[in-house]
């Protein structure tokens, strides 16, 4: 038989055999697979409703725009002849305004546009109808942060219209991030500073405009000085690849005369939040990439002690250490696989429900696409996390001598001799905590490394609840938009608080298995089962409070401050947990771990004593 054969049968036997062991493997990686997979395929998933809307309205591949018609609107008017520009529409004029609906004002962008259909960047309507004397036309992300409905009356600049139609285009991003057309204006997002001046915005700027049509003698009848108009064009190339290329070109050739945007540059703007929310996944990847490590590692070193026997007679038969190794390897590498598997199963069909499309667009995110890079880096994620739990012990088993592993014999414990002069003047149960945790040092750390992460992410997801609560009032996203993102944090809240509960009980699990005789003997001397997993779940409360600890300080502060420094926001502006939150989370870190341990612990003190040893 082959050694790859060879090792593959026994990998899979042994899972067989211990199979809540592989179902807990095998969800500690697909929890780090799916979250990641989430991450990596969600922009390409929001791309899908932009791309429709770009078909249905047939959205132009580049929109310029003059602020001073008098002296650039007919270079403006000459892009329609350049080379490579196939179709046009406009030039348009575009005015800022002042838009008030019910008790709410709001600055918009009004773009003046012909009755009849136009060949390139005709907005889709959605409801209601098109443009008409007297009637304006309203962006559909834009509508519904309004609550505007067809037929409801709206005051531009002091004049009253009535909302004839909702309408989407692929030619501004989706409201509240929504393009500046009016160039000669400028716009602004964000909260408005209490001195502009002081703060160096100069006056006069939009802050997140709205986007609405009008007919062109409705624009003109809303401003008594035609030279004061900014005018828009959509350009449409044979070669939309090259969008870019040529907004460079012409942009130097007038000197900064022309506002140039390009379709990809209206598409980097409609996926922003799918780039918020990808970047929140992301770092709940690598946090649940860690916790699984730390879980994994726990859960070999438990199983790589049960099969020491195992180790002996694959070595007594012939087997060299390292088919020892690649054996004992092969079963982890094969959990890893299908976990990555299912992983990539599962995050990209949830992507879409992570994706709905805005109000300003049409279609929906779909299925995406899997591509060979999300593949091979999910993939190997899963297989690095579970090398990296498994290689030391594994190899360290191969090593072990032959005799010995047959021999099974229990592995003496390290003593200390300060440690056993402090344990000795406490009460049992702290004892033989402290002595069971002493057993084995690199379990207490990780354990209290799983806890610290834990809390960290419980830490920036506190900041960031913060955040997206007072967005509708700061005007950075919609309604909409904050839910879709609060399911992002609701997946990654699940998701590693899921895992860390698991890793609690697993780290258990093996102290418990670990200590069976040293806890069998210490009940032939007169501990009671009660003091005995009473013990067993404090050698893990007692990590569990230092890593909460660490989690808040500094680890919740180091993981908020990296998260800033990737996305590059504004790290003055979070509200940060208080104190009062903050000591409540390490308080129910440390109870929830003692109830989570309280079952196995009390499991192990019901076996009787004879038959542990």
């Amino acid at each position: 038989m082959g050694r790859i054969l060879l090792a593959g049968r026994l990998a899979v036997r042994d899972l067989r055999r211990r199979r809540t062991e592989a179902a807990l493997l095998l969800l500690a990686i697909m929890a780090a697979t799916t979250t990641l997979t989430l991450g990596l395929v969600l922009r390409d998933a929001a791309r899908d409703p932009y791309q429709s809307t770009r078909e249905a309205t047939n959205g132009p591949d580049v929109v310029a725009g003059v602020g001073r018609p008098a002296q650039f609107l007919p270079e403006l008017e000459k892009l329609a002849g350049a080379p490579g520009v196939i179709d046009h529409s406009g030039p348009y004029p575009v005015i800022p305004a002042k838009l008030q609906a019910s008790d709410r004002t709001s600055d918009v962008q009004v773009v003046g546009r012909d009755v009849a259909p136009a060949s390139v960047d005709q907005p889709k309507v959605t409801q209601g109808g098109w443009v008409g004397d007297g009637g304006v036309v309203v962006e559909a992300a834009f509508a519904g942060a309004l609550h505007v409905r067809v037929g409801d009356p709206v005051t531009l600049d002091g004049r009253s219209f009535e909302v004839v139609g909702i309408a989407v285009t692929a030619a501004a991003s989706p409201y509240p991030g929504a393009s500046c057309l009016v160039v000669s204006v400028g716009c602004m997002s964000g909260p408005v500073p209490d001195d502009p001046a002081a703060a160096g915005v100069p006056t006069g700027l939009l802050r997140d405009p709205g986007l609405v049509w009008l007919t062109r003698a409705d624009v003109r009848s809303l401003t008594p000085d035609p030279g004061s108009l900014s005018y828009v064009m959509n350009v449409k190339l044979a070669d939309p690849d090259e969008a870019q290329a040529f907004a460079g070109a012409h942009h130097g050739e007038q000197r900064g005369a022309l506002f140039m945007q390009t379709w990809e540059n209206i598409l980097d703007d409609a996926t922003e939040l799918a780039e918020d929310s990808q970047i929140l996944l992301m770092i709940g990847a690598w946090l649940l990439g860690l916790l699984a490590v730390a879980g994994l590692s726990v859960l070999v070193g438990g199983r790589m002690a049960d099969q020491t026997r195992r180790v002996g007679l694959l070595k007594a038969v012939g087997g060299t250490p390292s088919l020892v190794a690649a054996v004992l390897l092969a079963e982890y590498v094969l959990v890893a696989i299908v976990a990555a598997a299912a992983g990539l199963a599962v995050g990209s069909l949830a992507a879409p429900l992570l994706t709905e499309s805005s109000a300003g667009l049409v279609g929906g995110a779909g299925v995406p696409s899997m591509t060979m890079s999300t593949v091979g880096s999910v993939t190997a994620v899963a297989l690095g996390v579970a090398v990296v739990a498994t290689v030391v012990p594994a190899v360290r088993a191969a090593r072990s001598s032959t005799v010995d592993a047959l021999a099974d014999s229990p592995r003496p414990p390290c003593r200390i001799g300060w440690l056993i002069a402090i344990s000795a003047r406490l009460p049992v149960p702290l004892l033989l905590a402290l002595r069971a945790a002493a057993r084995r040092p690199r379990r207490v750390v990780l354990g209290v490394v799983s806890i610290a992460i834990t809390v960290s992410g419980v830490f920036v997801l506190l900041v960031l609840n913060a955040f997206l609560t007072a967005q509708p009032l700061t005007g950075g996203y919609d309604d909409a938009q904050v839910e879709v993102l609060r399911q992002v944090l609701l997946v990654w809240t699940v998701i590693l608080l899921a895992l860390a509960a698991v890793n609690a009980i697993v780290i258990t699990w093996a102290t418990v298995l670990d200590n069976r005789h040293s806890s069998a003997l210490a009940r032939a001397l007169g501990a009671t089962p009660r003091e005995v997993s009473v013990a067993m779940a404090a050698a893990q409360v007692l990590p569990a409070l230092l890593g909460a600890v660490l989690g808040v300080f500094p680890g919740g502060f180091l993981l908020f401050a990296a998260i800033n420094a990737i996305t590059g926001g504004d790290g003055d502006r979070a509200t940060l947990p208080s104190l009062g939150q903050l000591l409540v989370v390490v308080l129910a870190t440390v109870l929830v771990v003692a109830a989570l341990t309280a079952v196995p612990a009390r499991l192990s003190a019901r076996r009787p004593v004879t038959e542990s040893l």
